[in-house]
């Protein structure tokens, strides 16, 4: 497999490196953050902010649907999210622009349930009841009925736009050849999770961050990345600290609602308008789902096999410097797809991004694992950040490039969806 390595790229990729590190992790909860959106505008408009509670609801409604009442694998979640968060943005929006009264709250609803029950009609029941229940906080009247005809235009829009967008595609498939520096599925001649990921339409932003792929597999940085790993990243490893370890099992929960999750916790307590609520959220998940595409087309089309399979087949990379151990495995178990580039990174960093660039760095956010009994909450972002980053090392299942360019594919991706939305 031919792999030709960056040159000014090794300079960004120490960049942010160096940027993820400079910022101690802490499981302290932080100072609370200021609301920038309200600065400067005067009182909060208070029942505005209160009917943002509706849409995190729905927010919650949404990752429920997607991931809790379903077996849906978490990539292939994430457009789901995306499409629900941008509806509901745009019913806001709409309703917001009407010269007649119209009830946001109603129309927030609307969007959300006519999306998702598009997405999983088996559970059309259980959403209609979400609906009800959500609708019957709105006060009756004209203005209630004419949200909802909003709500469910603003979903119907978007759905329109998604008609043909390759989601759920049978007919895109892995293909690459077996070779040193190639991933393979673990039965011979299997595919990966979702390959029609990286072919799929993207939702706001169509121009992929540029990115220089994974380090020939004969260059020092690659035989730098490749002790790291495998030092740090084994089941049996002597050098993980326990710290490490427990970050490294913390952070392996679905990473497509943990910053989202999170978020939702944290606005309840520090409370914003409506349609900026809105905004945040489409910004978050539209950002989620594009660097996803990107980053499950890098997986499908480069395909750089996993520290496992490097590790294993190491006496083929023609790498003098590496040496191979068939014993070894990684912390935790391999996901079926390639290295390059770390979905986790490609869904963390976008979210984080657009909450950095809305809120602010020093927005604290409480993070729940299904892994772990104890919730961490980071004084900043940057702080959540570089154990996220890490924990994907210290797991052994991501080379370092693979980190360093998911991230920096999430951060582009979030500047440019932001600059979609306004």
């Amino acid at each position: 497999m031919h792999l030709v390595r960056r040159s000014c790229a090794l300079l960004s990729a120490a960049f942010l490196t160096t940027a993820l590190l400079t910022t101690a992790p802490s499981t302290a909860t932080g100072p609370t953050a200021i609301d920038p959106l309200a600065a400067g505008r005067g009182p909060v408009n208070t029942p505005r902010v209160t009917s943002a509670q509706a849409l995190l609801n729905w927010e919650r409604i949404a990752f429920r649907t997607v991931y809790a009442d379903t077996s849906t694998p978490i990539p292939v979640g994430v457009p789901v999210l995306g499409f629900t968060s941008l509806a509901m943005h745009r019913a806001v929006q709409a309703s917001l622009s009407r010269t007649r009264s119209s009830s946001e709250r109603a129309a927030v609803v609307a969007s959300g349930y006519q999306v998702l029950q598009r997405y999983y009609p088996a559970l059309r029941g259980k959403l209609g009841a979400d609906r009800a229940a959500s609708l019957a906080s709105v006060k009756p009247g004209p203005a209630k009925r004419f949200g909802v005809r909003v709500g469910k235009r603003a979903a119907r829009g978007v759905l329109a736009e998604r008609a043909g967008d390759g989601f759920l595609d049978p007919n895109i498939h892995y293909s690459l050849p077996p070779g040193p520096g190639v991933w393979q599925p673990a039965t011979p001649g299997g595919d990966m999770l979702a390959p029609w990921i990286g072919s799929m339409r993207h939702l706001l932003v169509r121009k992929h961050v540029k990115v220089n792929g994974p380090d020939a597999l004969t260059s020092s940085a690659y035989t730098t990345q490749f002790e790291e790993v495998k030092s740090l990243g084994s089941a049996v490893s002597s050098t993980r600290t326990a710290a490490q370890t427990q970050t490294a099992l913390f952070f392996n929960s679905n990473s497509a609602t943990m910053v989202s999750d999170a978020l939702v916790r944290y606005l309840e307590g520090h409370p914003i308008r409506l349609p900026d609520a809105a905004r945040l959220f489409a910004a978050v998940h539209a950002a989620m789902t594009d660097s996803l595409i990107q980053c499950w087309r890098l997986k499908r089309d480069v395909g750089f096999w996993r520290p496992s399979q490097a590790i294993r087949g190491a006496a083929l990379d023609g790498n003098p410097a590496t040496t191979a151990d068939n014993t070894w495995t990684p912390l935790v178990a391999n996901p079926p797809y390639s290295d390059y580039v770390s979905g986790h990174g490609c869904l963390t960093g976008p979210a984080v991004e657009v909450i950095r660039r809305t809120l602010g760095e020093r927005t604290p956010l409480e993070l729940i694992s299904v892994n772990s009994p104890t919730h961490r909450t980071y004084p900043t972002l940057r702080g959540l950040e570089n154990e996220a980053f890490h924990a994907r090392i210290w797991s052994g299942l991501h080379f370092r490039t693979a980190m360093v360019d998911a991230y920096r594919i999430g951060h582009v991706t979030a500047r440019r969806v932001m600059r979609a939305l306004d």
